[in-house]
């Protein structure tokens, strides 16, 4: 049995080795290179298919294959910043903007929260004069927070 840990180590050495890109994989695999890194950095599940055909595209073995398929641990940001810097920089980001994000988010479509499930994330490089710019598009659908009723009430919640 192969750990997820283990997994993404030989994905990315065989991802090295055969110089193939994310946007490459991912256009093999009809899907968005963003999911695609996601899911071979250990932080999403793919599907046998896919984990087949990506194995067999990186010459990885079917341990790893199986690794692709299970549902991973999310990461934990509970213990402060990220020490690489261009992560850091996301969380320096949330902690600026975040609040200004909420505020006008609940003021345009109400009190609720944007879905991580139902969600996806662009990744653009825009030329620009004084460097080229990098444009990250959020996409998630909106959840509002309903009222709970009586009627709502799960099992063995008092009514």
């Amino acid at each position: 049995m192969c750990s997820r840990e283990a997994a993404v180590d030989r994905i990315l050495a065989a991802k090295r080795a055969t110089g193939l890109s994310f946007e490459a994989l991912a256009a093999d695999l009809g899907v968005h290179e963003v999911w695609l890194a996601t899911a071979l950095l250990g932080h999403a599940t793919m599907n046998r298919e896919d984990s087949e055909r990506v194995s067999e595209l990186l010459g990885l073995d079917p341990e790893v294959t199986v690794a692709l398929q299970e549902i991973p641990s999310r990461d934990d940001l509970s213990a402060g910043p990220p020490p690489d810097p261009l992560l850091y920089r996301f969380f320096e980001i949330l902690g600026t903007f975040g609040p200004a994000m909420k505020a006008v988010i609940e003021e345009r479509l109400g009190d609720g929260v944007m879905s991580a499930m139902d969600f996806t994330l662009g990744v653009a490089r825009t030329p620009h004069p004084d460097g080229d710019r990098v444009v990250v598009t959020f996409d998630g659908r909106f959840l509002p927070h309903r009222r709970w009723c009586r009627a709502h009430a799960g099992p063995g919640v008092a009514r």
